[in-house]
């Protein structure tokens, strides 16, 4: 296979990161897991499961790691779920459904896990606390479900990235939903009312885009070689295909 630049490796390989992490958030299966850990709602065990790595914190700052959620709707749903049995223990649980989850639908690929992890280990993670977070966190000896939270991991870095890149251009998290994925993904999040018009503000969220995809560049700069980036892409293409079809 051909040797990639970084900047292709990100074009290669970082939406289908996104896309399998939103696959198991989105699977009724790992709400049934959730459920079976005791959180009757969902959307507790989601914020209090992915935002429990940041500690015994207010959920304004579990609001302003998220970042793209309506802040009251981020407040509720954190205190509903740390009720349950504290912030930590809720993203132990929360990684115990995910793994399950990556175990019945990955493929056991131990090089893709090394890769990615040799990414995830060269970024700098100031300025991004979920993605710092979610690397602290220990994990399995080997797997699909270790390679399902390296993904994770990953997931959370370009979200953080993505989030900083918005917040430099003077994007609220508001308009790059309604810029982006419009108003049904503003209202999924938590959002109400009447929304603004944004369309004169596309230039923006372009340009935060392209920051995201510089700083992710970086890390693949850093982390693999041009024949490693290009094994990686090619390798979270496989795993794309197992899980998205």
């Amino acid at each position: 296979m051909p040797d990639l630049t970084a900047a292709e490796t990100v074009r290669a390989a970082d939406e289908i990161v996104h896309d399998i992490g939103s696959k198991w958030m989105l699977d009724p299966a790992v709400s049934e897991h959730g459920r079976e850990l005791g959180y009757a709602n969902p959307f507790a065990f989601y914020f209090a499961g992915r935002g429990g790595v940041l500690g015994d914190v207010d959920g304004g700052v579990v609001w302003a790691a998220l970042g793209f959620f309506e802040a009251g709707v981020v407040r509720a749903m954190w205190d509903e779920g740390v009720a349950v049995a504290g912030a930590r223990e809720a993203a132990r649980r929360y990684a115990k459904a995910f793994r399950a989850w990556g175990e019945e639908h990955l493929p056991d690929d131990p090089r893709l896990c090394e890769l990615a992890e040799r990414v995830a280990n060269a970024a700098d993670g100031a300025g991004l606390p979920l993605f710092c977070g979610w690397r602290a966190e220990p994990l399995p000896e080997r797997g699909p479900g270790r390679l399902v939270q390296v993904l994770q991991v990953l997931r959370e870095l370009r979200g953080g990235q993505h989030l900083v890149a918005t917040t430099a251009v003077g994007l609220s998290p508001l308009e790059a939903i309604l810029i982006h994925e419009g108003e049904g993904k503003a209202r999924f999040c938590g959002w109400q009312g009447d929304f603004p018009d944004c369309s004169d503000r596309k230039p923006l969220r372009a340009e935060a885009e392209e920051i995201t995809d510089r700083l992710s560049a970086a890390v693949y700069e850093k982390a693999l070689s041009p024949s490693e980036r290009a094994e990686f892409a090619e390798l979270v293409k496989k795993a794309g295909s197992a899980v998205l079809g």
